[in-house]
């Protein structure tokens, strides 16, 4: 089925302006259209299946357009190709607008809604006539979703509940999404002459897992080219405010991005009042006052209402009596205290990072060979990488049988041969089975270098139930990490009913690792439980759940993750050497009894 798009489609395009994920977004929403009016569903799936490829692609797109070479990359046709060659020429193609005159832009938009897809939006279009979210969320508390075929009573509350999600998160955006738009905005605004320095501030830089909006600050020698070069800039969708201080947008992609411009000497002050939390900020400002100051985003001032100067937000801290405090603890989580105390930990860095765990393959749901993605890590100066294809239970995700397990096991034997000194170590993401289990006899699961353990299906289980299920699988010897611990997908699905300390707990006695899932949507484990698992002296290893050779780098997501939840090298599996690495899970293994 095609993936539902985030936003209804745009009246119309610039094609100057199109990038690579605005044209999948356009073939995606043709694909959702062709499924809603009845087409062939060949054809939908073609413009679906484009879409992914185009999502894939490493290339620039236009310049692939533009010199045909995008006719040789497998899924995209010469229809598709035409049509991709006229929204760069005109912004739109024919069967786009003739899809668009059918499909009402609020019905696309229902499609927004988790667990509806384009058959169920069909269905109640052409039996209720709803043609919005408001109407759909009006038919389903009047009653009349249950009583369509297919339906019921919980489907329609299911309905509910998701609108309500959905309502809760709608100006709301990943973190990545985020900050590839911000950084666009931001590297333009940064490059105007007259600018001296410049932050990219807010939730961004605290690396927050959903933005809501995004603070850029800079100084500069005069406000009005840097004002009009912000607001004239071609992501620009509307231009919310124009001042000489402050100017505010919004992005094409529906982000909502403030630009201040402050006084040099103004700078230390305003770029930590313009990064730490509400929370974090009112108690910087209660110390500030304690020692006899007062603090705000224009300066500090003694009791005379004199300025002290502070170049930067170290000297700020260091007149406060601490500890500069890295902007991704900044949420008032005890890093106040720790600071004055000269206690805060020495986070983890991007640098520290030799290499990551549980990556997918063509072996599964991967869109790489073995060798592609080994290859990858290897570019990015990592020492090794770890499989995680899907084991058989997941047949929708091509779920390896034992035959393949074994096939597998030689080519990486094969390739660890080929690649030296660069690692493959051979893991399998296995599923959790209902009733707590894995995925294969304890006589497969003993030859692979680790196991994830993780839940992909049966999500309805009470709190105590799905507890009850995971602890389970952790106390099996033969699991190494728990993978996407609350199920969560950000800004779409809530993570399944569980007792996270009691998670930890299980981990902590079965020495199991918990994952940092650095997958851009997930992010799971949360950093707000980090702070304890490290405290009970429980190890992560972050994983990018990578499916194609670009999402290797999705570790660095994982990395801000772990930064949040107070985590050092020590406390992180991938900090460590390839030849380390072996010897933890080789020391595990004979600790466990299944050497």
């Amino acid at each position: 089925m095609a993936r539902p798009p985030k936003k209804p489609p745009a009246p119309a395009h610039d094609p100057a302006t199109l990038t690579k994920n605005d044209v999948a977004r356009i073939l995606d929403d043709v694909s959702v259209m062709l499924e809603i009016t009845g087409a062939n569903p060949f054809r939908s799936r073609a413009f679906s299946n484009a879409a992914r490829v185009l999502e894939e692609l490493t290339a620039d797109l236009r310049e692939l357009v533009e010199s045909k070479e995008l006719l040789e990359v497998r899924g995209i046709g010469k229809s598709i190709f035409g049509d991709i060659q006229s929204l760069f020429a005109t912004g739109s193609f024919a069967l786009y607008d003739e899809l668009r005159a059918q499909v009402p832009v609020g019905v696309l938009e229902m499609l927004r809604v988790s667990g509806i897809g384009p058959k169920k939006v069909k269905l109640i279009h052409d039996t209720l006539g709803v043609d919005s979210v408001e109407a759909l969320e009006r038919a389903g508390r009047e009653g009349k979703l249950a009583v369509l075929p297919g339906f019921g009573e919980k489907t329609q509350l299911n309905i509910l509940r998701a609108i309500a999600r959905m309502r809760k998160y709608e100006d709301r955006f990943l973190y990545s999404e985020a900050l590839a738009a911000a950084s666009e905005i931001y590297d333009a605004v940064r490059a105007v002459p007259g600018v001296r320095r410049h932050l990219l501030g807010g939730s961004l830089r605290r690396r927050r897992e959903t933005i809501g909006d995004v603070d850029i600050l800079v100084t500069a020698h005069e406000s009005e080219p840097v004002m009009d070069t912000f607001t004239t800039l071609p992501r620009v969708a509307t231009v919310v405010s124009k001042g000489p201080t402050r100017s505010s947008v919004i992005l094409d992609t529906g982000i909502h991005v403030d630009l201040r411009v402050v006084k040099d000497e103004e700078f230390a002050f305003a770029s930590h009042y313009f990064t730490g939390s509400k929370a974090h900020n009112t108690e910087v400002r209660a110390r500030a006052k304690k020692l006899g100051y007062k603090l705000n985003e224009y300066g500090l001032f003694d009791a005379e209402d004199r300025p002290t100067a502070c170049k930067d937000e170290a000297a700020l801290f260091a007149v406060l009596g601490m500890d500069y405090i890295p902007p991704e603890l900044r949420e008032h989580t005890g890093e106040i205290e720790a600071a004055a105390a000269h206690a805060l930990p020495r986070l983890l860095e991007e640098g520290d990072v030799r290499g990551v765990f549980h990556c997918h393959t063509t072996y599964s749901d991967g869109h790489a060979t073995l060798r592609e993605m080994a290859e990858a890590a290897r570019a990015l100066g990592h020492q090794y990488i770890g499989t995680g294809d899907h084991s058989r239970t997941a047949v929708y995700a091509g779920g390896l049988s034992i035959e393949k397990v074994e096939r597998q096991r030689e080519e990486i034997a094969r390739l660890n041969e080929e690649i030296s000194p660069f690692v493959i170590f051979h893991g399998i993401e296995s599923d959790i089975l209902p009733d707590g289990s894995l995925d294969y006899p304890d006589q497969v699961l003993a030859r692979f270098d680790y196991v994830v353990a993780s839940i992909h299906g049966q999500f309805g289980l009470t709190e105590t139930q799905m507890t009850k299920r995971i602890v389970r699988a952790m106390e099996n010897p033969f699991t190494t990490m728990l993978g996407h611990p609350t199920g969560r997908v950000l800004l779409a699905r809530e993570g399944y009913p569980v007792n996270i300390q009691a998670l930890i707990d299980a981990a902590a006695a079965n020495d199991v690792l918990l994952e940092i899932n650095a997958y851009p949507n997930r992010l799971d484990l949360d950093w707000r439980y980090m702070k304890s698992a490290k405290e009970d002296g429980v190890m992560m290893a972050i994983n990018p759940d990578a499916h194609h050779t670009e999402h290797i780098a999705y570790f660095r997501y994982g990395v801000g993750v772990a930064r949040k939840g107070w985590l050092e090298r020590a406390d992180v599996l991938n900090s460590r050497t390839a030849a380390q690495v072996r010897k933890f899970l080789d020391a595990r293994k004979r600790k466990k009894g299944i050497a």
